[in-house]
């Protein structure tokens, strides 16, 4: 295996990690999006139990204020994991112009490779056909 081959490899491999915490970081946003909608819930749900009760409308404040606290924090999670996926997705897709570069690099050394066993091959025809020509000419 070519040390090229080799850096493909490593760099595929470095973008298939990239992959996969991008795909974490969006399994975490979503769950931390489907919490605060739940959160959101809940509090609809406590403010119309506070304003059929007399008890629960004493004691919804104390919980608001909880809830409040919450979604602040809850807020404060879900834009940390947005930031942390727009750097994934710039560092996946640098990884992917890694792969790329060096692919691309792979398929030019073969390229040539192919072309220089091309011209051999011509030349060696040509030689081959100019004899040809020398016997007949001779004989």
């Amino acid at each position: 295996m070519s040390a090229l081959e080799t850096l493909i490899r490593v760099h595929r491999w470095q973008l298939d990690e990239r992959r996969q915490q991008l795909g974490e970081l969006d399994r975490l946003a979503d769950k931390l999006r489907l919490e605060r909608r739940r959160l959101d819930e809940e509090d609809a749900a406590e403010q119309r139990a506070a304003a059929l009760s007399h008890e629960a409308s004493l004691a919804y404040p104390s919980y608001a204020a909880a809830l409040r606290d919450r979604r602040v924090k809850l807020d404060a999670s879900i834009a940390e994991v947005e930031d942390q996926i727009l750097r994934a997705r710039d560092a996946l897709a640098e990884a992917f112009q890694e792969v790329k570069r060096y692919e691309l690099a792979a398929s030019n050394r073969a390229k040539r490779a192919r072309d220089a066993l091309t011209r051999k091959q011509t030349i060696e025809q040509d030689e081959i056909a100019i004899q040809m020509h020398r016997r007949n000419r001779a004989g």
